[in-house]
């Protein structure tokens, strides 16, 4: 996990996550072994902007149902990124 682009995956797009960049936290999904250290330096290297804290959570896998068949989504790792005072993502707010 040496690149950016290997420890943040994609932005979180859910109604939770648009509300809360307002308040200048914003969401990924990371890399299921990336730390609060990998994640901090790979926002800050990706969009050049200074972060206070990062948040770092396990997803669990959900289960779903298709008929007869069962099984279990894949459990992922998200992040919540604190920003610091008056700074944004420009690249994501649009996204909302």
């Amino acid at each position: 996990m040496n690149a950016v682009y290997d420890v943040l995956l994609e932005p979180v797009s859910s109604e939770k996550a648009y509300t809360a960049m307002s308040e200048g936290k914003y969401s990924f999904w990371v890399h299921p072994n990336a730390n609060k250290t990998l994640v901090k330096n790979a926002v800050q290297k990706a969009f050049g902007v200074k972060v206070l804290s990062v948040n770092v959570q396990n997803v669990r896998g959900t289960h779903k149902r298709v008929g007869r068949f069962a099984g279990l989504t894949a459990a992922r790792r998200k992040a919540i990124v604190q920003l610091a005072e008056g700074q944004k993502i420009e690249a994501l707010e649009g996204a909302s």
